[in-house]
């Protein structure tokens, strides 16, 4: 075997184990898996780009559900407080 030959082929050995070491396999149930095929944007899109944007998607909806029950629980509880009857029984 001549020299260029075997440095390609450790060049794309190295390459997997470069790509390996990057990459983790996970279990989905099979179902999980038919539901991520019908989400992808386009049908070459990756599981783990899907994953990610799904991610992104789930961050940004609880990042603003916090803050809409922060909201209401704020006016709750001025309502619950800043009222005429507390403020009677305080000077009773």
């Amino acid at each position: 075997m001549d020299k260029t030959k075997l440095f390609y082929i450790v060049c794309y050995i190295l390459t997997i184990v470069s790509y390996m070491s990057e990459v983790t396999t996970i279990q989905l149930e099979k179902d999980v898996v038919k539901k991520l095929k019908k989400s992808k944007t386009y049908s070459r899109q990756t599981y783990s780009e899907l994953i990610s944007n799904l991610l992104k998607a789930y961050s940004l909806h609880r990042k603003q559900y916090d803050e809409y029950l922060h909201r209401i629980q704020q006016e709750k509880m001025t309502e619950l407080w800043d009222n005429k009857e507390d403020e009677e029984w305080e000077h009773a």
